[in-house]
């Protein structure tokens, strides 16, 4: 029985252009008690093998959280399946603002510890006691109200590109850097000030929202579905979108537009831009901002020692990187000396 992929990204990606199929980028997520983490991914695995879904999804033992892509026309049979697990019967699905043929090229189910690392420990504090959640007419009355603190539980790569007008943008690197960060910043508020969150989908706010009601705040509100569901709310009402720029997400297509507004900066040359590329060096892997006139100068690379490095030979290339670790010191994002115009 076939528990994993057995084809490379390039030869997907070869398969989905000769396919031609329109698909469905989407994601949600649950909390929920799983007993056996290990039999449910394996479960899902080879339900959504044989759908063609592809994606990036992890489970653990507190629920689950999955970005994917679905073939359009399979994508009753998904919601079906979906239907028929009890804790994920009528779960939200963010639908993408855009469609990308290849926005995912394989199918990970990963168990994890946490569907997101926020290094709490949960048995400190009721993680079911979560802050209020709002819709985006609601949301966009809220960060009118002078009395309240609009906090952004992303990461600085993500709200460079796009946030909400007047929101806290914590400069981190990681969900976890910022909660203590927001924490000591607005202590001065936990009774006189409202505290609304939001982030890509709802997900980083679900735990952030019960830890800050744990810690003191007593008007806690985040926003429903996040960015994403913000936009297609928007979209249907009529409201005014108060968003600007992009979202980023975390698939192929790195981000989706949500307004005209540029708001970042190539971090190399410092002209208007915000799209993020990966350092075509492998072994640096960098994620940062490039506009099309450095990306070609530049070889698609963040440096000239990484322009340098592509020039050799694949089995040199390969030598130089191997035994590196491929964690956050390598491919770090958004963060290197080499970046002149980043922020």
């Amino acid at each position: 029985m076939q528990l994993y992929n057995t084809l490379s990204a390039k030869e997907r990606a070869e398969l989905l252009e000769q396919a031609g199929e329109d698909r469905l980028t989407l994601s949600f997520y649950q909390y929920a008690k799983i007993g056996n983490p290990d039999l449910f991914r394996n479960h899902l695995f080879i339900a959504w093998d044989e759908m063609d879904v592809l994606g990036r999804i992890y489970v653990a033992h507190e629920g689950i959280n999955g970005q994917l892509s679905v073939p359009a026309n399979n994508f009753e049979q998904f919601k079906e399946f979906l239907d028929g697990i009890y804790f994920l019967k009528d779960v939200r699905l963010n639908i993408a603002v855009e469609q990308d043929l290849k926005s995912f090229l394989k199918l990970k189910v990963k168990v994890r510890k946490k569907i997101v690392a926020d290094g709490l420990n949960d048995d400190t504090f009721d993680v079911t006691n979560k802050g209020v959640h709002v819709n985006a007419e609601r949301f966009n009355e809220l960060i009118e109200d002078p009395d309240t603190v609009l906090v952004d539980m992303r990461n600085h790569y993500e709200s460079e590109i796009g946030h909400f007008k007047g929101a806290i943008t914590p400069d981190v690197d990681t969900f976890r850097d910022s909660l203590d960060i927001i924490e000591e910043d607005l202590k001065e508020h936990k009774e006189d000030k409202k505290l609304v969150m939001y982030c890509t989908g709802g997900i980083r706010c679900e735990k952030a929202s019960a830890y800050y009601k744990h810690k003191g705040f007593k008007n806690v509100f985040q926003l429903e579905g996040g960015i994403i569901e913000y936009t297609r709310q928007v979209k249907n009402q009529g409201l005014e979108n108060k968003f600007i720029g992009k979202n980023f997400v975390f698939d192929h297509r790195r981000g989706e537009r949500i307004s005209d507004d540029i708001i970042a900066q190539c971090h190399q040359c410092g002209k208007p831009c915000d799209t993020h590329v990966n350092c075509a060096n492998e072994a640096c892997h960098l994620l940062f901002i490039q506009c099309d006139e450095c990306a070609e100068k530049m070889e698609h690379c963040c440096s000239d020692e990484c322009v340098e490095v592509i020039q050799l030979p694949y089995e040199e290339q390969k030598r130089l990187r191997s035994g590196k670790h491929n964690s956050n010191k390598i491919f770090k994002k958004g963060r290197s000396e080499k970046l002149k115009y980043k922020d």
